[in-house]
């Protein structure tokens, strides 16, 4: 059995600054120390899957990170760990506990199956792994091997994690509320196109703004990039539902960036939770745009709920600075532009697109590393409220 400290400062030492997650008990010392430590950052994400996409958009921004989670829910983290972390080759560390292992101590009878099969899950993802250090001694060298897998590999590594491993820590630092605010405004009409839309997001947010443009999964990455294909842009591929929380990571690792997501309905209704983590952690510098469409227009056209949420409610309840509505691309435009964050925006707009509607030629890889170089060039006169 190890202290929550010598892991973690160990981890801090090497550069991991940035950990998220949804706890477990035997996650509970490492999750404490964080949450006291004032040079580590700890973000409880609404589940495990949107802990994997924060987690990614901070590696992506250059911080080092770890998403820590219960192995029952490495069911929900399945989809960016395998579109996400494995296609766009963001090398983030794990921490996935081993709930009902077999031989180990009585466990609930949930985690049965789940324990007999989460190695085996990892080693079908094609994620190395090896078990959680349990001697202080093993710390360094636990470390090291997964730095250098990640590194020469641009993948993630996996520490999975026994009951026992970490002796207990009690928390100190109290839960800051944040209250929501409210929004009673409609939703409003769609009246412009998604396409229309995305250029007058991109007349004010060229590559010399500063800022980053993280463009859903389906039509909207494929339409951004058909619109202009800039070194400022990531198009999503898969990891449905995670681009806010891709868009959070970078946003809380690059500060002085700004950030605009560009969502859709389907996928927002996916991870609605995500949102409920914007507003408590409140990053100033996001922005996250909804294209409205009220459709899964890229598997099929078939309705989605869209009509009978309001969106914006949503949005404010969950702890938005700003909440707005609207269907003219020049409102959406100026709103971008010069927007408090978080900042939600609304949108609606007609379904359709061109017949000739391209897929972007550059690769998912291609683009990190063409962020990245992005990302860390000097940054022209930005600010977090534009």
């Amino acid at each position: 059995m190890i202290e929550a400290s010598e892991f973690l400062e160990a981890a801090h030492e090497r550069g991991f600054a940035l950990f998220t997650g949804v706890p477990c008990s035997y996650l509970k010392p490492l999750i404490n120390y964080v949450i006291d430590s004032p040079e580590l950052r700890y973000i409880g994400a609404a589940n495990e899957g949107d802990a994997v996409a924060i987690a990614a958009g901070a590696q992506l921004g250059g911080t080092r990170s770890v998403a820590m989670f219960q192995n029952s829910g490495l069911g929900n983290a399945v989809n960016p760990l395998t579109s996400l972390l494995h296609t766009f080759k963001l090398p983030v560390l794990l921490i996935p506990t081993l709930r009902g292992e077999p031989g180990g101590p009585a466990d609930e009878p949930q985690h049965e199956l789940m324990g007999a099969i989460t190695t085996d899950m990892l080693d079908l993802m094609q994620i190395q792994w090896e078990y959680f250090p349990v001697e202080a001694e093993q710390i360094p060298a636990a470390l090291d091997r997964a730095m250098s897998y990640m590194t020469t590999h641009s993948l993630p590594y996996a520490l999975v994690m026994r009951k026992g491993s970490v002796a207990a820590k009690a928390l100190k630092t109290p839960q800051t509320a944040r209250p929501p605010q409210g929004f009673t405004g409609d939703p409003a009409p769609a009246v412009t196109t998604r396409r229309d839309v995305l250029e007058a997001i991109q007349s004010v947010t060229a590559p010399d703004t500063g800022t980053v443009l993280v463009a859903s999964t389906g039509y909207t990455g494929r339409e951004l990039y058909s619109v202009d294909d800039r070194r400022n842009q990531i198009y999503m591929v898969g990891s449905m539902g995670c681009a806010v929380s891709l868009g959070l990571g970078i946003a809380l690792a690059r500060p002085e960036r700004r950030v605009v997501v560009l969502d859709g309905d389907g996928a927002a209704l996916m991870r609605l939770g995500a949102q409920s983590t914007v507003g408590y952690v409140h990053p100033p510098n996001l922005c996250h745009v909804l294209l409205d469409n009220a459709v899964h227009e890229s598997t099929g056209g078939q309705a989605t709920v869209a009509r009978s949420v309001n969106f914006g409610a949503i949005a404010a309840a969950s702890g938005y600075s700003s909440v707005s509505s609207t269907g003219e691309p020049d409102d959406v435009a100026a709103l971008v532009r010069g927007f408090d964050g978080p900042a939600f925006v609304h949108v609606p707009v007609i379904p359709g697109i061109s017949d000739e509607l391209p897929r972007p030629a550059i690769t998912p890889a291609e683009v990190t590393t063409r962020l990245h170089d992005y990302l860390n060039d000097s940054v022209k006169g930005v600010a977090a409220n534009g």
